[in-house]
């Protein structure tokens, strides 16, 4: 008896879109999602971008019953060499972070928080097909603005920190849809990040697909722009077990 009530694992692979490399692997993320009996969820992954300089990044993230996060730790590494880890609190009036970064040093951070953080992103992809779960679907299409929400880092590729970041964030919700991608067919919501206020530079056109079953597991994803990759889920288990 381990408290989980079911998990979800699964494979997602980075490839790019540029014309002259596409449809070619730049990358790959290990994810696992557990359920616990009280609520909680838990989202770790292992993510790997290949295009120099690489980045290797282990993150994980608690989840409350409440949907809001409560804590994460993110390990990154740059080309090769170690360049920072962090671990994260959420509470309902402030955000803190103990880190070690071989830029920045030893770093302690602490933000005051007008009301509980909304999300926090780790740069994980499966981390943003849960950021989703923001938009209130009851709304139907449309968009929505969200506040109070951090990141670990400002870097389009998580590649700096990591530290605190705050941000907010503008998603459009297109619809549902029914998507096939190599793990399978499934019912998915559609969504779009519109924009990113806070970021030192703009984000590209980011178009999300998630499974439409109340997990929000990214399907597929596509960015526009200089960057022009494309993630697709390529491998998918979903395992009840007793709490």
């Amino acid at each position: 008896m381990n408290g989980v009530t079911r998990s979800v694992t699964g494979t997602i692979l980075y490839t790019s879109t540029k014309p002259e490399r596409m449809g070619q692997g730049r990358g790959r993320e290990h994810f696992r999602m557990d359920f616990h009996a009280d609520g909680c969820r838990t989202i770790a992954a292992h993510g790997q971008i290949d295009d120099a300089p690489s980045v290797v990044r282990d993150v994980n993230l608690r989840i409350g019953s409440d949907g809001r996060p409560k804590e994460s730790f993110v390990r990154i590494a740059v080309g090769g060499e170690f360049r920072g880890s962090g671990w994260f609190r959420f509470a309902n009036t402030f955000a803190e972070c103990e880190a070690m970064t071989t830029i920045e040093g030893r770093v302690s951070q602490r933000m005051e928080l007008d009301a509980p953080l909304a999300a926090f992103g780790n740069h994980a992809m499966v981390n943003d097909g849960f950021l989703l779960s923001l938009y209130d679907l009851s709304q139907g299409p449309g968009v929505q603005v969200f506040c109070n929400i951090l990141l670990s880092s400002p870097d389009h590729r998580g590649a700096t920190g990591p530290m605190l970041f705050p941000i907010d964030l503008a998603i459009e919700f297109v619809g549902r849809e029914t998507v096939k991608v190599a793990a399978g067919r499934f019912d998915a919501l559609h969504f779009r990040f519109t924009d990113i206020p806070g970021l030192l530079l703009e984000h590209p056109p980011y178009d999300l697909w998630c499974t439409d079953d109340g997990d929000y597991v990214l399907l597929k994803a596509a960015v526009g722009g200089y960057m022009q990759t494309a993630y697709e889920l390529t491998a998918y288990d979903r395992t009840e077990t007793a709490a």
